[in-house]
């Protein structure tokens, strides 16, 4: 569907067309291979298991915007910076295959447009980040364009052509020497500078002049106000005084210049974490924030790190994530909060608290904070123009609106107001298992082929049959001359009705769509598999399997349990389990007699790998086909 679209011409059609793939493929695909669960939906739906096994999720607390105050001068300085990174400067050394004198294809201008940029983006980002991050960026640019217009003079041009998305990589993961390293490797292809356009050295020379003009901007001065606001903060806000902090920052310049200023002001309990951190770095975090670890440590009050330490690490030590930059991307702001948002026993913090810094220019008696931060957002915003959707993964409609998103609880906890109904359904026939007993072994002993009627208002005159055939169940549903595969949500929906629902009769269409159906289902296999060849076990494999069968009847087990127990049968027949993994099992249910306990230790007992050959296998869809309900639905 895509390769007949243009990406740039059929722009409109073309992203209409990666969400109809998407929808697709989450509908056709991934639903049945993957498990989604909101904390919303599992606290509504599992409220009782959570609180049975005093597992709780901690509140999110709407983030609190904290904003630092530029005085005159160095407002004035902030706002000529941004003019001249974003509008004057031209990016020439890293987009000198566009001033080729021969003409280049759409792969080689579209790469070193991106560069030109992405690199604008790093420069603004340090900008915000802190003043020190954005000095040694300067420095290293200015560095990178003398050595470049230093080869250019002697006759040649070294480009890094076939390393673009390597460098799309290290920018993103905010290593920008990685960057000026691989740009300028000696493996670069070699053009000799008479094949560029003279406004090539031109434009290099007033990059290299409008760099040394930023430097100069920033050397004298010395002060930090966004540094000097964060340690008024944490000195004077009760939460930040009193909890272990984690301090989030795009840049590791700016981690390590904030740990070494903080930590002569808080008793040196700061650490920073970058991807140069080393792995007894990595251990002392982990002892310190994991609630897990035996052996807690106490050292390190406040871990100042970049976005890499935020996936795969538990840090619910904490509860408060302080967000030191502006968090463009909202998905980044989850991850991190992420870290300390964990369901947990006992959890040590009822509350999670989010922090985000903003600029907010000079100070405004007459703006309130959020207006003052917004229009440094919306000066951002303007400047960069179609280039500001690369801050974010999505479009960023208005300055206000990008401001409420990063300090919206919703975003990070990525909860959403959908409703799960796949669940609302399971829960539903769990609570009949679980309460009402007598119900659940009607529903399950119900006889094969059962068939009923009755009047819906939208899917009416067709049929929807629930089969089975081994392990594979299916649900399909004949509309007119046409017969569709519905899913466990969808056939829930139509199968739901009152209690005063009346049945009615069913008539001779209701038997030519059952027949559609029927073929429908057999489709689906192109030949019967083999039966399976049982071999008789060992002593310890005879008594286990007579265990199973005593307990495979039990009117607490679902399908699902009786499913398992049967493929546990069959890899005992077969020979499948070993025979310390079998001994082991049986001297742990020995003494049981609640069968429920007895199938929970089984399933302990053997490991999930075991069952993968045969769960796949020709015995995934052995025996007849069954016809286990079909529905008859008439117009109202």
């Amino acid at each position: 569907k895509l390769k007949i679209l243009d990406r740039q011409k059929d722009k409109e059609e073309y992203i209409k067309t990666i969400k109809k793939n998407a929808e697709e493929i989450r509908e056709n695909v991934l639903q049945y291979l993957m498990v989604r669960r909101t904390r919303g939906n599992i606290a509504k739906y599992y409220g009782k298991d959570l609180d049975k096994q005093g597992l709780k999720f901690p509140e999110v607390v709407d983030p609190k915007p904290m904003a630092y105050y530029f005085d005159k001068e160095i407002d004035e300085i902030f706002n000529k910076t941004l003019e001249l990174v974003i509008k004057k400067f031209r990016y020439a050394r890293y987009t000198p295959l566009l001033y080729l004198k021969e003409e280049i294809s759409k792969t080689i201008e579209t790469p070193q447009k991106n560069m030109g940029k992405f690199m604008k983006i790093l420069l603004l980002k340090r900008l915000e980040s802190s003043f020190f991050a954005f000095k040694q960026s300067i420095d290293r640019f200015i560095y990178s364009y003398k050595r470049f217009i230093e080869e250019y003079r002697k006759g040649s041009v070294y480009i890094s052509r076939k390393h673009a998305n390597k460098i799309f990589d290290f920018l993103e993961n905010d290593d920008e020497s990685a960057v000026q390293k691989l740009i300028e490797q000696d493996k670069a292809e070699k053009f000799k500078s008479k094949d560029f356009r003279p406004d090539l050295i031109k434009d290099l020379e007033e990059d290299l002049k409008l760099l040394k003009e930023v430097k100069k901007l920033w050397q004298n001065i010395d002060r930090d106000p966004k540094l000097e606001q964060f340690v008024k903060i944490l000195s004077e806000d009760k939460i930040l005084k009193k909890n272990k902090l984690i301090v989030f920052t795009e840049s590791k310049e700016t981690a390590e210049y904030l740990e070494s200023k903080l930590n002569p002001k808080f008793k040196n309990e700061v650490l920073a974490f970058s991807s140069k951190a080393s792995g007894a770095v990595r251990g002392e975090i982990i002892d310190n924030f994991d609630p897990a670890i035996k052996n807690k440590k106490d050292n390190i009050r406040i871990l100042i790190s970049t976005d890499i330490l935020s996936e795969g690490v538990n840090l619910n030590r904490s509860n408060v994530v302080i967000n030191y930059d502006i968090p463009w991307n909202p998905i980044k702001m989850m991850q991190r909060v992420g870290r300390i948002n964990r369901v947990s026993k006992n959890p040590p913090f009822d509350k999670i608290h989010t922090y985000n810094f903003f600029p907010a220019g000079q100070i405004n008696e007459k703006i309130s904070l959020q207006e003052a931060a917004e229009a440094k957002i919306q000066a951002f915003i303007e400047m960069l123009g179609n280039d500001a959707k690369l801050l974010t993964d999505e479009d960023i409609k208005s300055h206000d609106y990008l401001f409420k998103r990063l300090n919206s609880k919703k975003t990070i906890t990525g909860e959403d107001d959908e409703d799960d109904p796949e669940l609302k359904y399971l829960t539903f026939l769990r609570d009949i298992r679980d309460n009402d007993k007598k119900l659940f072994e009607k529903i399950k002993r119900l006889p094969k082929k059962s068939r009923t009627a009755k009047k819906h208002s939208k899917s009416y005159d067709s049929v929807m049959t629930f089969f089975r055939k081994g392990k594979l169940r299916k649900i399909f549903i004949t509309k007119g001359n046409s017969v569709e595969e519905v899913d466990f949500k969808e056939a829930s929906e139509i199968l739901e009705s009152e209690k005063n629902t009346k049945r009615e009769r069913l008539d001779s269409k209701f038997y030519n769509y059952l027949e559609k159906n029927k073929q429908e289902f057999d489709n689906v296999f192109a030949k019967e598999s083999d039966e399976i060849k049982s071999s008789r076990g060992a002593s310890n494999e005879n008594k286990l399997i007579k265990f199973i069968k005593a307990i495979y009847k039990s009117p607490e087990f679902t399908d699902e349990d009786e499913d398992y127990l049967r493929e546990v049968l069959i890899l005992l027949k077969e020979g499948g389990i070993d025979k310390s993994t079998i001994k082991r099992t049986l001297k742990s249910i020995q003494k049981e007699t609640n069968p429920l306990k007895i199938l929970a230790k089984i399933k302990s007992g053997l490991p999930q790998e075991l069952f993968y050959g045969t769960f796949v296998s020709g015995a995934d869809i052995s025996g007849p086909r069954e016809v286990i309900l079909s529905e008859y639905l008439i117009k109202k």
